[in-house]
């Protein structure tokens, strides 16, 4: 059986943490950032984690992760 492939775009914007849940970054960080307040910038400079009800999509994207 051949092997199943990965989205391409999915394994970029996603890591798998050793504990297994998934990483994302936060959007709304790319541009038109001049109307942003600072304080909303900055609660959106770190990464989150993955919601329960879309870990699942993710994860057929990711098949090997």
């Amino acid at each position: 059986m051949p092997k199943m492939k990965t989205k391409s775009g999915a394994k970029k914007r996603f890591k798998v943490s050793a504990s297994g849940r998934i990483k994302r970054g936060s959007a709304f960080m790319r541009h038109i950032l001049t109307k942003k307040s600072t304080k909303r910038k900055r609660h959106l400079r770190g990464g989150t984690c993955v919601h329960d009800s879309d870990k699942n999509s993710v994860r057929a994207m990711l098949p090997y992760a």
